[in-house]
């Protein structure tokens, strides 16, 4: 099977964003270690951040440390918010769908 890329990763960083701000490589860890199925690489995570902040769904600030890089975080506005309460009624309709398929597809090869 092909690599798939993440269909629901707005959904997923905006989930992620509002447990707590994170910056980029922080979440495509996040992604990688505690979802079940990761089908995000850090391209796909970069374009949604990016189409994410135009949207006014996150805001960003700077952290410099005392060593290393600056790095940009993330954190989840109001709008992010509803945005994210849209994407799981939206993914809980495609759940029922994939359920209603499951278990039609287990009756036919029970028989």
């Amino acid at each position: 099977m092909s690599k798939q890329h993440g269909r629901h990763t707005l959904a997923f960083l905006l989930l992620l964003l509002s447990e707590s701000p994170s910056y980029g490589a922080m979440l495509l860890s996040k992604l990688q270690t505690e979802f079940p199925h990761c089908f995000s690489d850090s391209a796909d995570v970069y374009r949604c951040l990016q189409d994410m902040t135009a949207k006014g769904l996150v805001r960003t600030s700077w952290e410099t440390g005392k060593s290393g890089q600056p790095r940009k975080w993330y954190t989840v506005t109001p709008s992010g918010r509803q945005a994210l309460k849209e994407q799981y009624r939206n993914i809980r309709m495609r759940m029922e769908n994939l359920e209603f398929f499951t278990q039609r597809y287990r009756e036919l090869n029970d028989k």
